[in-house]
């Protein structure tokens, strides 16, 4: 299967731009560039496509360069909605130099930042050597521009597909950059850069877009409640990862197996007909968590972020250190106790049961767990030898809800 076939098997190519680009991509030898604007100081698992599509045309003989966007991150590209907040401009250094360690690190692309060449563009250039080539009714035509018509758009968002377009312009001219390629959202400034090339150098330029990886409600692969998963560990764990991506969907984790690993065609086909023959078994969601997590953070980090889960699932919560428990259970509500504590007198003072009388109720109908020990005995005593590591119990209150206490 050629390069081109295999991105079309795999959904990576939604809009494309320029002739013969299939030939374009099947040959080889091709400099391209991917964008992302400088808004958090980490990628998360939504840039994860992107960047690992960039890595399979690398393999495929074509050169990547990471464009991050220090001036248009001072801007900010419209969203559908309502415009950006803007961000300061230490945050947005910050930013830049906090994602080009990561990507240098995680895909060793070549890195640029558009600042570099559009600080000293004076407002009266902008407009002449720039603005001049753009058509008010070509702009409004575009679909991020004309969903937010109704509800407004300031001169600044509106200026975006101008600089995104110099971009692809400057690349052109310094680099030989002859494609872009990005999420569907971009398809409008995409295009808006090859006709700019064509118009300023009369030389032809290519594009292709990516569609949006989303779950089957439509939610953006890689949020949950507004809270992105970040590619460092230090703000998002291997664990929380593994755990997100264990609960995929049976009806996407083969797609999500195709657009984020490096598994054969022939490898996930036969996933594929495991999964459908047993999907309780969860392989494919397994198989999925550990292929991403082993080029993240890892072999190892894959390996304990699988023991982790299983542990827990199996109720081996003994055998989990410290730092796992920490990782697992980061941001569950914590309490101290002491050691000789009163069962009913913990699960109060530590707001597991919010009255003395609940907390019977609890520990009577069985409903209390500590470090997976099932307690039936209102007078049962918390000591030291229950806890981990002589300090933690890990409290559950029926089947899913968990409290971390500290023995003091």
């Amino acid at each position: 299967m050629k390069l081109y076939d295999e991105l079309k098997w795999r959904g990576l190519i939604k809009d494309e731009a320029g002739e013969n680009l299939e030939e374009k991509i099947n040959n080889g030898g091709m400099t391209f560039y991917i964008g992302t604007d400088p808004t958090a100081d980490s990628l998360h698992l939504g840039h994860l496509s992107s960047f690992l599509i960039s890595k399979r045309l690398e393999k495929g003989g074509h050169h990547p360069i990471l464009l991050i966007g220090g001036a248009t991150g001072r801007i900010g590209d419209p969203r559908p909605t309502e415009e950006r907040s803007m961000q300061s401009i230490e945050t947005i250094e910050n930013n830049f130099n906090s994602l080009k360690k990561q990507v240098e690190k995680l895909f060793g692309f070549e890195i640029v930042n558009n600042y570099d060449w559009c600080k000293d563009i004076n407002f009266i250039d902008f407009l002449r050597d720039y603005g001049k080539f753009f058509n008010i009714n070509y702009m409004l035509d575009k679909d991020i521009i004309r969903r937010r018509l109704d509800t407004g758009i300031t001169y600044t968002e509106f200026s975006y597909m101008i600089m995104q377009a110099l971009d692809f312009l400057h690349l052109y001219q310094t680099k030989n950059c002859t494609m872009q390629c990005a999420g569907s959202d971009q398809w409008g400034n995409i295009t808006a850069g090859i006709d700019l090339i064509r118009k300023k150098e009369g030389k032809e330029a290519y594009g292709f877009t990516m569609p949006l990886v989303t779950d089957k409600s439509g939610k953006k692969f890689g949020k949950s409640e507004g809270n992105a998963y970040w590619l460092d560990k230090e703000k998002t764990s291997a664990y929380e990862i593994y755990q997100y991506l264990l609960n995929s969907e049976d009806e996407m984790v083969i797609d999500y197996l195709k657009i984020f690993t490096f598994l054969t065609p022939e490898e996930i086909m036969e996933i594929e007909k495991e999964h459908k023959e047993k999907p309780e078994l969860r392989q494919a969601q397994k198989i999925l968590a550990r292929e991403i997590i082993t080029f993240l953070h890892g072999k190892e980090e894959a390996e304990k972020a699988q023991k982790m889960s299983e542990a827990l699932f199996s109720g081996k919560v003994k055998d989990l250190t410290k730092e796992d428990i920490h990782n697992i259970f980061k941001g569950v509500p914590t309490f101290d106790t002491k050691d000789g504590a009163n069962i009913i007198e913990m699960l109060v003072e530590g707001n597991v049961a919010s009255s003395k009388r609940e907390a019977r109720e609890f520990v009577n109908a069985g409903s209390i767990t500590i470090n997976e020990e099932k307690i039936t005995d209102e007078n049962y005593i918390i000591n030291n030898a229950l806890a981990i590591d002589e300090e933690i119990l890990v409290v559950r209150r029926g089947k899913k809800k968990y409290f971390i206490g500290y023995i003091k």
